[in-house]
């Protein structure tokens, strides 16, 4: 899970979600878990859910400050 899940295959994003790690855990292991279950272990071994910030690079604080003020 360390090499993240562009090295398994999904390209669309770089994010870990709990089907994904469910059909990792059914690739490697030959062991059937839906999301939710996958859930359950990953938490039972010290994974917490973790939800990336969503914002881009580019974003300009400056502008985003005058915009709310405005508002």
């Amino acid at each position: 899970m360390e090499e993240g899940p562009a090295a398994h295959g999904w390209v669309e994003d770089q994010a870990w979600t709990a089907g994904r790690v469910a059909t990792l855990i059914g690739t490697k292991f030959h062991v059937s878990y839906s999301a939710s279950g996958a859930t359950r272990l990953m938490r039972r071994l010290g994974f917490s859910p973790q939800v990336p910030a969503r914002r881009v690079a580019e974003r300009d604080e400056r502008a985003v400050k005058v915009w709310k003020e405005a508002t």
